[in-house]
């Protein structure tokens, strides 16, 4: 039997930057890996049944837009082949509704929110006039489990009727409304930041919700704009997700109070910063992949 240290399972074009760099650092740091694509993942379904091919850690970035890859996941999870981000752990923190309500336990701040039920479950609602004052407008209108670069989120939504029409663009969804959140400036810098847990490393980035572009943070950044709190808040996500590898989405505003706006995203958009203009700093990702491999050396 082929035994592999890492599978990598992936789709999405984009991800080619990012595969060719677990490649490369794995491979410099002594270790295996195969890739798993749409160009094989019916060999590979083959050679894992027939017990010609294992790994003892497994990361599906694919698992979630095509059922094939999910039914060789579920097969090497029963081979107790390590999946990173287990499938049932992911389905739990996508979900935006329960996500917001375990936030708050936790002492995590969220915007103010309105969740309601799927179109399919609950044709009618009703949502008073003092709720949609809350809200203030613009407001936010999320589905809570379609995940990844925004999709179906509309970010600048003025009236019930949006409110409607979104509940019946994707009928079997729950949606929630957030109030819109505005950051501080610290620095030059709008206070809107990115963190990422990956394999019990916390790497926080700024990212501007304009723009879309990443800036690397500085260590002595965290100490000057008083952010540790990021990192605390990160850690508690962790250990309420039991995720390997998220991201979560902070603000800070005027009136220095940090508001979790993008609670879990757990297929991270790893373009490189060097091939896309908003990518992510090439270094940020050498730092993941480095926490990876230490994972993975850990584990053997």
């Amino acid at each position: 039997m082929e035994k592999i240290d890492l599978g990598v399972a992936f789709l999405w074009e984009y991800d080619d930057g990012f595969i060719s760099l677990i490649r490369e650092m794995f491979r410099d740091a002594g270790l295996t890996t195969y890739i798993v694509s749409g160009n094989n993942i019916s060999k590979v379904k083959e050679k894992i049944h027939d017990r010609q091919l294992s790994f003892d850690f497994y990361l599906d970035r694919a698992w979630d837009v095509d059922e094939e890859f999910e039914a060789l996941g579920k097969v090497l999870s029963r081979r107790k082949t390590h999946i990173f981000n287990p499938y049932h752990n992911v389905l739990h923190a996508i979900d935006k509704a329960s996500m917001h309500l375990e936030f708050i336990t936790a002492g995590i701040n969220v915007p103010y929110s309105i969740i309601i039920p799927p179109h399919s479950e609950k044709a009618e609602i009703f949502i008073s006039l003092d709720d949609l004052a809350h809200l203030g407008r613009p407001f936010i209108i999320k589905p809570c489990n379609t995940t990844g670069g925004g999709v179906g989120v509309v970010t600048g939504a003025e009236s019930l009727k949006e409110i409607l029409d979104e509940r019946i663009s994707n009928i079997h969804d729950k949606y929630i409304l957030q109030e819109k959140i505005y950051p501080a400036i610290l620095g030059g810098n709008r206070a809107w930041f990115r963190c990422f847990w990956s394999f019990g490393t916390i790497i926080p980035v700024w990212w501007d919700d304009q723009t879309h572009l990443y800036k690397e943070m500085k260590s002595d950044e965290i100490v000057k704009f008083k952010l540790k709190k990021l990192i605390k808040f990160t850690k508690l996500i962790a250990e309420n997700t039991k995720l390997d590898f998220f991201s979560t989405e902070f603000v800070l505003t005027d009136d220095n109070k940090f508001i979790a706006i993008d609670y879990v995203n757990d297929q991270c958009d790893m373009r490189l910063s060097s091939q896309h203009r908003d990518g992510v700093p090439d270094n940020v990702i050498r730092q993941i992949i480095k926490s990876m491999i230490k994972e993975v050396i850990k584990g053997k």
